[in-house]
């Protein structure tokens, strides 16, 4: 009996010890982004900290709830309909509960932080793919229209603020290639031939590299 509890003990330790590492790995992501934004007040960076890491946390929570309910309905021995039924139910119940905590930490981002530093936390909590992306299409076409880069600039910040919503990076990722996807069909219809936009940008990387090189 003794054996038995003290292996419960340690099986509880370790699930501690787990929970406690993944806390510091999430204010380690947040401290790191809060020392970009060059807030002077020591308290409002502190809060700003706590209110990141809080809501990496948090969404972590939710999806991780949610997997682990998809993958239990997916084991079900229930009809295709039923279980398609529960499936939308649980993704629908994760998005409402998604939508809720990202509306808050935005509400209050742009409560306490000015327009570029709001961006700067987007960016930071979504690897900076947001201006790496942009950067690439205005190099890669430099004749792009006004229009035409407004249009890229809202696709990818609605695609931004979902990827905010996701703990894995490759699902942060995935929402950004969804909106590429639509970018590439605009441009497209736009005229624009982008394999050859594309292999015109690679020439000229190459022969920047080879002019640097000489």
């Amino acid at each position: 009996m003794m054996i038995l509890m003290m292996t419960v003990a340690m099986f509880a330790l370790r699930a501690e010890q787990t929970q406690d590492e993944y806390r510091q790995v999430m204010y380690g992501r947040a401290d790191k982004i809060v020392k970009t934004l060059n807030i002077e007040s020591v308290d409002m960076q502190n809060f700003i900290k706590e209110l990141i890491a809080t809501q990496y946390i948090e969404l972590g929570k939710i999806n991780d709830e949610y997997a682990a309910k998809e993958k239990e309905i997916k084991a079900m021995e229930i009809s295709k309909e039923e279980k398609t039924a529960l499936l939308d139910k649980a993704f629908h119940f994760q998005r409402y509960q998604l939508q809720a905590k990202h509306y808050y930490f935005v509400s209050q981002l742009d409560a306490n932080l000015n327009y570029e530093q709001v961006e700067k936390v987007k960016d930071g909590m979504t690897m900076g793919v947001y201006p790496k992306t942009l950067q690439a299409h205005l190099e890669m076409i430099p004749s792009l229209k006004p229009e035409e880069i407004a249009y890229i600039k809202a696709a990818l910040k609605e695609a931004r603020e979902y990827a905010m919503d996701c703990s894995d990076s490759k699902v942060k990722h995935a929402w950004f290639g969804k909106y590429k996807g639509r970018i590439n069909n605009y441009l497209s219809k736009r005229g624009y031939d982008l394999k050859k936009e594309r292999e015109a940008w690679n020439e000229r990387i190459k022969q920047a590299e080879a002019q640097k090189n000489k």
